[in-house]
């Protein structure tokens, strides 16, 4: 469920992306408050929408914001920052699920998680994010074993999947763990009428998530031997599309059902950014101001033309944590911090070649330290994901988008809320 939604600053309002960044480094200082510096490491894009639809049912209040001291993904610069609840069940969530992320990495031995005394490690650190984020789910009043539970299901379930499979049965248990911390967010917000058409949008939402990671993954998945579900069910590119198609639409009926405060931010990221997710994942486009993906010519990229901060974030400076999109399922995964960003390694200038093999858990952390340190996860034309070893832009880069002025753009759709 990770990091499918990258807005491009282009297409929000100044208003919302200040709002936007408000949640994502309010995330990530929840993360250092409650779960210390090492935590932050499984911010992410997702996970803040947990805190944007607590905000957005609840109402913004002077205490759910807090002005943050400089910081060097901002450029040094001051910002207001999220904080409250919503904030912390994000936290709490991102925990759980990339703590089983890594048990799953060390139980499949890969990179230097091969060897006992890295895996040992990995799994003190799974642990103590485990306990973490449950302490946290339980002042919130939020259970963490059904993330927990989803999670360890999945293993069994891809094991026993094959040709003719349903592949939403492979998406089951990410399904059930998004709906269950959507959902909670209307206990948060004291609107206990959301619950349920928040759930529904959740489980929509992390049937995308996982559909989207296959699709995005398949090509490289498929020459490197690794399971992928498409391929393991026989599921067509086309079927995964109108399976895509029919949440997108779902989430959107589940949002009309669900009253807010000032869903404006919340309706952007799950209506319209998220259809963009689909149209980039699967090679198309509807936003006249994008450039063109790989499917109609375009420039391939590890956004195509979706840089998420292009040249105008509002704070100066680059991906608030590199590497792709960050976080929870969780480091190190397709969908940890480096990533499902990116198209196959064949579709690369060089032609098609032999990917590489992701690095482990913690070789993924040195590396992205690494990066981070030298500017290249801003600046670098090109870099290499620290995770998934995926070629990436550096996302200061020029953006492709021209924004939106109001004069026949499509990038809006036709339902309420716009």
């Amino acid at each position: 469920m990770f990091g499918i939604v990258r807005p491009c600053a282009h297409r929000l309002t100044e208003g919302l992306k200040v709002e936007w960044m408000a949640h994502l480094c309010g995330l990530c200082l929840a993360l250092r408050a409650d779960h210390g510096q090492f935590a932050r490491v499984v911010t992410n894009y997702d996970g803040l929408i947990v805190s944007v639809l607590t905000e957005a049912q609840a109402g913004r209040t002077e205490a759910g914001r807090r002005t943050a001291g400089p910081c060097p993904l901002r450029a040094m610069r001051t910002a207001p920052v999220a904080r409250g609840e919503g904030a912390r069940l994000a936290a709490a969530v991102s925990l759980v699920l990339a703590s089983a992320k890594i048990r799953d990495h060390v139980a499949d031995r890969d990179g230097l998680l091969a060897r006992r005394p890295v895996a040992a490690a990995a799994r003190r650190v799974a642990r103590s994010w485990d306990r973490a984020g449950a302490r946290t789910g339980r002042e919130l009043g939020f259970d963490t074993a059904v993330l927990v539970d989803a999670v360890d299901r999945q293993t069994g379930l891809e094991a026993l999947a094959g040709p003719g499979t349903p592949l939403l049965a492979v998406t089951e248990p990410t399904e059930t763990a998004t709906a269950a911390a959507f959902a909670h967010t209307a206990v948060l917000a004291g609107r206990p009428g959301n619950a349920e058409p928040l759930a529904e949008a959740g489980r929509l939402f992390g049937r995308l998530a996982h559909l989207l990671d296959a699709v995005e993954d398949q090509a490289a998945d498929d020459t490197a031997g690794a399971w992928n579900p498409l391929t393991a069910t026989g599921t067509s590119r086309e079927e995964a599309r109108r399976l895509a198609d029919d949440a997108l639409h779902g989430i959107r009926l589940a949002l009309k059902d669900a009253e807010f405060t000032d869903g404006h931010l919340a309706h952007v990221l799950l209506a319209h950014e998220l259809r963009a997710s689909v149209d980039r994942a699967f090679g198309t486009t509807t936003c006249a101001h994008g450039a063109p993906g790989p499917a109609q010519g375009g420039a391939p990229g590890p956004y195509g033309s979706y840089n998420p901060y292009g040249g105008g974030n509002p704070y100066g400076g680059g991906h608030p944590h590199g590497g792709g999109p960050a976080g929870p399922a969780g480091p190190g995964g397709s969908g940890g911090p480096g990533g499902p960003g990116g198209l196959p390694p064949q579709f690369g200038a060089g032609g098609p070649h032999q990917p590489k093999k992701p690095r482990g858990f913690l070789a993924g952390c040195a590396m992205f330290t690494w990066l981070f340190c030298t500017c290249q996860i801003c600046c670098a034309k090109e870099y290499e994901g620290p995770w998934s070893r995926k070629k990436r832009e550096g996302c200061c880069r020029d953006c492709d988008c021209n924004g939106c002025d109001g004069n026949g753009c499509d990038c809006c759709c036709p339902c309420d809320g716009c």
